[in-house]
């Protein structure tokens, strides 16, 4: 296997091949940074490379050839913090397991084989460092995969921790002939291995058990190792072992078993994402307060800003009249009067727009990020693509429209607004529903929580200068940036909602350009949605660990 950084870059591994023992304990050991996961994720199909990897006699050709044949567990636990661990295990067996009575035996069974059956109500965030790497496995065997690779599935673990996992992994390499191949960094364990793979440099320099490697490399015992290989280049090693491993025996391949588990369809996978995240929601309670603050806070905080110019705002929401009240309209000092008011209420519509962009802005930017290293580790299980993200697109959408629909209620109560319940509601959703789905596919298509998250506050930001609403835009800029501005859209859609109205025409005598009507604004949107929903598919069929 030949891998480089970043695809182009300088190589990590250079054409290193090994070979590993069927049916019993592999370690795979080397200095820091010197190619060991590299190598793993190469075989895996995690990280672009050159070269063959086999499974058995099958080769494999991408990561979803292995699924229910190869598990990997990564050095942490990989599980939703807030899920107890029996919750954890059970989620991953629906999204794994198609057959309900084979859920329900196999939770039992996993939770005694990995000695956690006692501490089942337990949170994963209270977990200890053994109790981890214990979820860890328990998780990777839902599947009951033939072959389990383990990413240092004992570093940072007290001795004892790391001696029960070790004789957890020998029990059931011996009791149901699985294999494991674990990148190791304690030395003095080798011996409890069956076969050591020493990787040097990005090349494999050495495979055997512990014996024939003091042997072979003249060292009393596997502590004195890395010492010796420093002392040499990569290229001494390398010519070394083209020499020495042809003494390596290595059974024939044989056909690759294929995975014993039935999977869940795509739409059962989705029912069950989407259990999982709404217990997640209302678990996570820093989260959820978060969420009900913004949602009833911000349109309070509109009100506060409208309360003086309530009753002007009352009388101008009836519909044209002729008589006396016109008269009124054609007086000097009632028009200036109606056009402070019309202001009023434009700034007003443009403040519940930015208020919802940003309630976009913190549904979507973190919600796949933050959890994409357990998204890519689901999917080397069998997760669909398609069934996570629809899920995400699913809760966020529904969270984002409630939040909109709320917002243009409890405002057009209080403040008296008039227009079209329907048209009006319609667009504040799609405002934020629009929003909430292009953070998303920032969410996506970025691996880090934090720079999808500040990517989408400056998109919240822009929303209001380059909106052309509140401060003018230069001609020639105006409809440049207006087809991708969010807020510009809500705005004219709501305004344009009030054409009867006197603060309308108020408006109008000040402001003789053209504005989007709502059926317009909501079709733009829904455009700005599916670029959103877009973005979204695109980051989520990315591999990005």
């Amino acid at each position: 296997m030949t891998v480089r950084a970043g695809g182009q870059g300088p190589l990590i591994l250079r054409g290193a091949s090994a070979d590993f023992l069927d049916g019993g304990l592999n370690a795979v050991i080397g200095p820091s940074g010197c190619g060991k996961t590299t190598l793993m994720k190469a075989i895996l199909g995690i990280l672009p490379s050159e070269g063959d990897a086999f499974y058995g006699d099958a080769r494999i050709t991408r990561s979803e050839d292995l699924v229910g044949r190869v598990g990997f567990a990564p050095q942490f636990s990989i599980a939703q913090p807030k899920l107890t661990v029996e919750e954890s295990i059970g989620f991953t067996l629906q999204l794994n397991v198609a057959e309900s009575e084979q859920r329900s035996a196999r939770l039992e069974n996993i939770l005694q084989t990995i000695g956690l059956a006692d501490h089942r109500n337990k949170r994963v965030e209270s977990l200890s460092g053994g109790q981890l790497r214990r979820l860890g496995l328990g998780l990777e065997l839902t599947l009951d995969p033939h072959c389990l690779v383990c990413d240092e599935v004992t570093s940072g673990l007290d001795p004892l921790s790391e001696d029960q996992i070790l004789a957890l992994l020998r029990s059931l390499s011996e009791r149901d002939g699985k294999t494991f191949l674990c990148i190791i960094h304690n030395l003095a364990k080798l011996e409890l291995f069956d076969r050591v793979t020493v990787v040097y440099d990005g090349d494999v320099v050495f495979q055997g058990n512990n014996e024939e490697l003091c042997a072979y490399f003249g060292i009393p015992d596997a502590l004195h190792l890395y010492d010796l290989l420093n002392q040499q280049e990569l290229a001494y090693w390398q010519e070394r072992w083209a020499e020495g491993k042809a003494a390596l025996q290595t059974p024939p391949p044989q056909p690759a078993p294929e995975p014993t588990v039935a999977h869940p369809g795509m739409i059962s996978q989705l029912i069950t994402l989407l259990n999982r995240r709404l217990l997640l929601f209302f678990r996570d309670s820093g989260y959820l307060w978060l969420t009900l603050a913004i949602t009833f806070g911000f349109p309070c905080l509109v009100v506060i800003f409208a309360l003086d110019g309530l009753p002007q705002i009352e009388t101008m929401s009836l519909e044209r009249s002729g008589g006396i009240m016109q008269q009124m309209v054609d007086s000097v000092e009632y028009r200036i009067e109606n056009m402070k008011t019309a202001s009023l209420v434009t700034g007003l519509i443009m403040f519940q727009v930015i208020l919802l962009t940003l309630m976009g802005s913190n549904n979507g930017a973190r919600e796949i990020a933050a959890e994409r290293t357990l998204y890519e580790k689901e999917r080397l299980s069998g997760l669909s693509v398609g069934a996570y993200a629809i899920s995400k697109l699913i809760f966020v959408g529904v969270l984002a429209a409630l939040q909109g629909a709320w917002m243009t209620t409890f405002v057009k109560v209080i403040c008296q607004f008039p227009g079209p319940w329907l048209w009006q509601i319609g667009v504040l959703s799609a405002v934020c529903v629009s929003m909430t789905f292009v953070c998303l596919g920032f969410s996506a298509l970025f691996r880090s929580a934090e720079k999808a998250s500040l990517l989408s506050i400056y998109l919240v930001g822009f929303q209001l200068p380059l909106s052309g609403v509140v401060l003018a835009l230069p001609d020639y800029l105006i409809w440049v940036c207006r087809p991708f501005i969010n807020g510009y859209w809500g705005w004219a859609g709501y305004m344009r909602s009030m054409i009867d109205s006197r603060i309308f025409d108020a408006y109008r005598d000040s402001n003789p350009e053209w504005i989007a009507s709502p059926a317009l604004a909501l079709t733009v949107l829904g455009v700005q949605a599916t670029v959103g929903i877009a973005m979204v598919a695109i980051g989520c069929r990315k591999t990005q660990w």
